[in-house]
């Protein structure tokens, strides 16, 4: 009998509190065990995932056990993406050279997804932001590519995908931007057709609610990612500072005071497309540190 012990056994306050420090551990294990995602073996679609938020996206996905397709426009760099994925969880991985403003690639890219692993059970829309520009900078032509990339393209996916939903149920999530609560000056592409989601998603819900189908919208911030940098010096040229400083500005307005991690993003869209949210659809999240002031 070690010492330990011993002192337990002859200080019975000292046991008890021991006891229930215990039983208090047990009873937390088990409430998060009773939490789980549930993901092993589910199949989840993410849209353009070779880089940023949806590759993070992918990432804790594969996490969670589930397999992935994850797809874009640049074949050798989704290659190198998926070696690299490899390493985390236990899922499988595949990927798909696709553009998504092509009908054509869509069509192929769900088949291809269903042929590699049987169903689909998670669809993840994203898509590359428009440029930036204002009114009277932006063309026809500009107006009609940010439609299809960036509203239509979600409305293509989601019917493609919709008839293995239905199988059983499932779970969509839309990327927007945290435009859908307060336009952002400079992106009124952006602006425009982000909001178009919101009014999307919330009206599938209750077409789809009787299909055990459950969508909703997740809205970024300020997140680490090649999109952000690339506005953070459209914005640092135009005033003609560094991009440091653009960022610090904007840092100083976040209650946070830092730009969010592509992980912290993508750990808010693995919970929606998980079995631990059955009652959440039709809503929108922002991931932003505070940034967006609007109730």
């Amino acid at each position: 009998m070690n010492s330990f012990t011993f002192s337990l056994l002859n200080r019975p306050d000292i046991l008890g509190r021991f006891i229930f420090l215990l039983l208090f551990k047990n009873a937390l294990i088990h409430h998060f065990v009773g939490m789980e995602f549930n993901l092993n073996g589910k199949t989840a679609l993410v849209a353009a995932s070779s880089q940023g938020l949806g590759k993070a996206i992918a990432i804790e996905l594969l996490k969670e056990g589930a397999n992935v397709m994850i797809s874009g426009r640049d074949g050798e760099k989704l290659q190198k993406v998926k070696q690299e994925l490899k390493e985390f969880g236990t899922g499988e991985i595949s990927y798909m050279k696709a553009d998504i403003i092509n009908p054509t690639d869509i069509k192929s890219l769900v088949k291809a997804t269903v042929e590699q692993f049987g169903t689909i059970d998670i669809l993840v829309n994203n898509a590359g932001g428009p440029p930036a520009g204002t009114f009277d900078s932006l063309s026809d032509e500009e107006w009609q590519n940010a439609f299809e990339l960036n509203l239509l393209s979600y409305v293509r996916m989601i019917r493609e995908s919709l008839p293995h939903l239905r199988r059983q149920g499932g779970k969509i999530i839309n990327i927007a931007s945290s435009s859908i609560k307060e336009p952002i000056p400079g992106l009124i592409l952006s602006n425009t057709f982000r909001t178009g989601i919101i009014g999307l998603s919330k009206t599938l819900a209750s077409e789809f609610a009787a299909d055990n189908i459950l969508i909703n919208t997740v809205a970024p911030g300020r997140i680490e990612t090649d999109r952000v940098k690339h506005l953070d010096q459209i914005n640092a040229d135009k005033l003609g500072v560094s991009r440091e400083e653009i960022e610090e500005n904007v840092k100083a307005n976040i209650p946070l005071q830092r730009y969010g991690r592509p992980e912290e993003f993508a750990k808010v869209v693995v919970f929606l497309a998980s079995d631990a949210n059955t009652y959440m659809t039709g809503s929108a999240f922002l991931v932003d540190g505070g940034l967006v002031k609007s109730i």
